[in-house]
């Protein structure tokens, strides 16, 4: 199953569940990260952040979801935006037919220098449970229904 996660500027929430995600099932799913208007850096603290926590971060690098929207580009089987609603975000919108779902975050790079161990740490602490929730599920067997279902009250987790 090949997961996109989109987010404006692809710097930090986004960047953070697609580590989880490919850290977490290697093999069972491909998770990429992409920003509608993306920073073009991963936020320092979110490679410090993931690098304490044991993931790779070899790989992690600010992208545009133009990356994923030509011919060449794999298709996508799920789109999860994580944009949140405080900063007056807009979420990108992905056309086609994946399955699309939204577990917004706030953004931690958008918290005071000082206040970044705990606002990255909270969008962590958020996000995991929610991969971790999807991937305790056989969604690769649900229809597209189900799966939206699925997606969408793994999202109101808190």
């Amino acid at each position: 199953m090949n997961i996109l996660v989109l987010c404006t500027g692809n710097s930090a929430r986004s960047i953070l569940l697609e580590s989880i995600f490919n850290d977490a099932a290697p093999g069972r799913v491909t998770a990429w990260s992409a920003g509608s208007q993306p920073t073009g850096k991963v936020h320092p603290h979110s490679l410090r952040l993931l690098s304490r926590l044991g993931h790779d971060v070899t790989r992690a690098r600010s992208k545009s979801w133009d990356e994923f929207a030509g011919p060449d580009a794999p298709a996508m089987d799920i789109v999860i935006t994580v944009c949140g609603s405080a900063a007056g975000e807009t979420c990108p919108v992905w056309p086609g037919a994946p399955v699309r779902a939204h577990w917004g975050v706030e953004d931690p790079a958008a918290a005071a220098e000082a206040d970044w161990d705990a606002a990255f740490g909270e969008a962590y602490r958020i996000l995991s449970p929610r991969a971790h929730a999807l991937l305790a599920e056989p969604f690769e067997e649900m229809s597209p229904a189900d799966l939206k279902t699925t997606l969408d009250r793994i999202g109101a987790l808190a």
